[in-house]
């Protein structure tokens, strides 16, 4: 019987026990680290099963000793080097993957500028539609990401740190965010409410079906709530704003041609949607050409060349939204729009790379072609809700109210000075 082992170079020790064969992470004679600078093929010839013992030091070819009580034991049969190789990899792992042609590489980004534009032209008619059909589509977000969230949490490599809530918890937290994502629609204003009563009853879930809950499950579990839930009811929100929308010749267009009315919360989530899509083309093809500044350890591929381009695309797009709609209502608002989204879809992005990176998994599904899960293509849009409806609602009127005062002031100084002059 052949193995590939690495064994410890200054006393060549090796462990065996009676189910493995194989190095551990410290020298069992030396209390040393492996040595990994060679590579060894080890042969060890089948041992008769009397022999089999649970632990065994060899310190020497053909020679060994026992596990602490000094009892002798049957020896092993002698080990030997058959081929060295002055590798830093173990022969055992498996070959990398080839590198992909330009003719793949160029059919998937075809795939996802095709599908990409498809998910933009259907975004669009559903915010044109009006709150219903975005109802639905905001009922199948987060049913699908809080499947591909508790994903996350129930992979391989997250559940070693960290134990997966049971299936049961699972499937109760992804109803809750779709009665959140309904609650919010028709008893508005009250979201907080809705939450914290939703997260109350999870609790009370966690603690009948599972008998000693570990506070990660907890926790996992009600941000699994605020995340696929709670957040994206937000869009929903900010679609309902009924005032209306400023008075312009495109926006008059629009509403005769659709049938769409012309409100604030229509021109603010079409606004807030081309920015984020602005903003996440620029970081890419800006990252994509100049990128040379790693940003975060986070996502290794982003650059702050990249995060630049995506900023000042960002601010770009909000601008023409306040030169083609007349919101927001100055050039001000608009940059601080701009720039507001730009960090909440960057900040999007990032905490699902925290989860992918834990998770180990490279995608969160295969909804989409081209683009993997709903999360990794909704990613940006998460926490974007939230901070255009807040600002839509708060900032913005003290941004316009800055800016009367300050054009108040500027009159005011115009006119005492021109007695002057």
């Amino acid at each position: 019987m052949a193995y590939t082992r690495q064994p410890c170079l200054p006393c060549t020790s090796y462990s065996q026990s009676a189910s493995t064969i194989g190095p551990r992470r410290t020298c069992l004679v030396s209390s040393r680290p492996w040595n990994r600078q060679l590579t060894y093929v080890l042969r060890l010839a089948d041992k008769p099963v009397g022999a089999r013992h649970s632990t065994t030091r060899i310190s020497s070819v053909g020679s060994s000793s026992g596990p602490g009580d000094g009892a002798a034991v049957s020896p092993l049969p002698p080990i030997e080097i058959v081929a060295a190789t002055d590798s830093l990899e173990s022969i055992e792992e498996p070959p990398p993957a080839p590198p992909k042609t330009r003719v793949q590489k160029a059919q998937e980004f075809a795939n996802r500028v095709v599908f990409g534009l498809i998910l933009g032209v259907a975004g669009a008619v559903v915010i044109l539609y009006g709150k219903l059909a975005m109802l639905a589509l905001l009922v199948f977000v987060a049913y699908q990401a809080s499947r591909e969230y508790f994903g996350f949490m129930s992979s391989k490599q997250m559940s070693k740190g960290m134990p997966p809530p049971p299936p049961l918890v699972s499937a109760a937290t992804t109803g809750m965010c779709v009665a959140i994502t309904l609650l919010s629609h028709f008893y508005r204003g009250k979201s907080g409410t809705v939450l914290a009563v939703a997260a109350f009853l999870l609790l009370v879930i966690q603690v009948v079906v599972n008998k000693r809950p570990k506070f990660a499950q907890l926790a996992s579990s009600l941000f699994g709530l605020f995340y696929c839930g709670w957040l994206p009811s937000f869009w929903l929100k900010l679609r309902s704003l009924s005032a209306p929308a400023p008075d312009t010749q495109l926006a008059a267009l629009l509403g005769s041609i659709t049938g769409w009315p012309t409100t604030l919360g229509a021109v603010a989530v079409l606004t807030a949607v081309a920015v984020i899509i602005a903003a996440d083309t620029g970081a890419y093809f800006v990252g994509k050409a100049l990128g040379r500044t790693k940003l975060t350890d986070i996502s290794p591929k982003k650059t702050v060349e990249g995060a630049a381009g995506g900023m000042a695309a960002a601010v770009a797009v909000a601008l023409g939204s306040w030169a083609v709609f007349a919101w927001p209502s100055t050039p001000l608002g608009a940059v601080a729009l701009g720039v507001s989204v730009f960090f909440s879809s960057l900040f999007g992005d990032l905490i699902e790379s925290i989860m992918k990176r834990d998770a180990g998994m490279k995608d969160s599904g295969d909804l989409i072609p081209g683009h993997g899960g709903l999360l990794d293509r909704f990613d940006s849009y998460i926490f974007s809700g939230a901070v255009v409806y807040f600002f839509t609602v708060f900032c913005l009127p003290l941004i316009d109210s800055a800016g009367a005062a300050a054009a108040v002031a500027a009159a005011a100084a115009a006119r005492a000075v021109a007695p002057l002059a």
